[in-house]
């Protein structure tokens, strides 16, 4: 797929183009779908559809930058997990304090979310297990790095990022902290994620609730003899 040439119409092309690449996974017991909510969930959602597998979430929390919250400084995950953009945040000479208030800010949003959307859901266990971690774009990497630091302590098989559009710098710095990137577009000239979709409209909380609550490959007990 050529950047200057082409788009994908939605997150759910999206996803399914991305499920053609990991075809690999399909049908297998140990595989497991991330999606980063909110964008990532649908996109998520289609991969696992076509894989036969279960999909769950990843929460991870972007930190904006104050008046541009687009642009990422960072971000967090459960557990204490913050991820640093340093290049932006000593580019615009971004304080320590500034940094935590977002964080706290973030982190009451990130508890939000975990409440709606798994409610009283332990978070998956994915020990020993092939993890495909999906967002809808990378921009900065931040939230996706943020989401590795969250999972590589508890000792996944395999860790898999696979997102339909990003820089490729971003892919190539990934390459380094996971088993395979999976990006099927890179254009050199990014601009936004947004960019590289006909139709980029918020998911909602509603739409990441009904696409866990629907799909069609839930989750099993694995390991009964662990």
């Amino acid at each position: 797929m050529h950047a200057h040439l082409a788009r994908f119409q939605d997150r759910t092309e999206a996803g399914q183009a991305l499920a053609t690449r990991l075809k690999a996974y399909a049908d297998r017991p140990d595989v497991l779908v991330l999606g980063l909510p909110r964008g990532g969930v649908p996109v998520a959602y289609e991969i696992a559809a076509a894989l036969h597998v279960p999909l769950d979430i990843c929460l991870v929390r972007k930190l904006g930058v104050p008046g541009h919250k687009e642009l990422a400084m960072g971000a967090i995950a459960s557990g204490g997990v913050r991820v640093l953009n340093y290049d932006v945040v000593s580019w615009l000479g971004i304080s320590s304090k500034t940094i935590d208030e977002m964080a706290a800010k973030e982190l009451r949003e990130l508890q939000r979310r975990d409440r709606a959307y798994r409610g009283d859901r332990p978070p998956p266990d994915v020990r020993d297990r092939t993890i495909i971690l999906v967002d809808d774009g990378l921009a900065t990497g931040s939230t996706m790095r943020a989401a590795i630091s969250l999972l590589k302590p508890q000792r996944p098989a395999k860790l898999i990022v696979a997102v339909p559009v990003a820089p490729p710098e971003v892919c190539r710095t990934l390459q380094s902290e996971v088993d395979d990137v999976i990006c099927l577009m890179t254009p050199e000239n990014f601009y936004a994620i947004g960019v590289w979709y006909e139709n980029f409209a918020q998911t909602t909380d509603e739409e990441v609730i009904a696409l866990l609550k629907n799909q069609p490959f839930p989750q099993v007990q694995l390991n009964p003899l662990r």
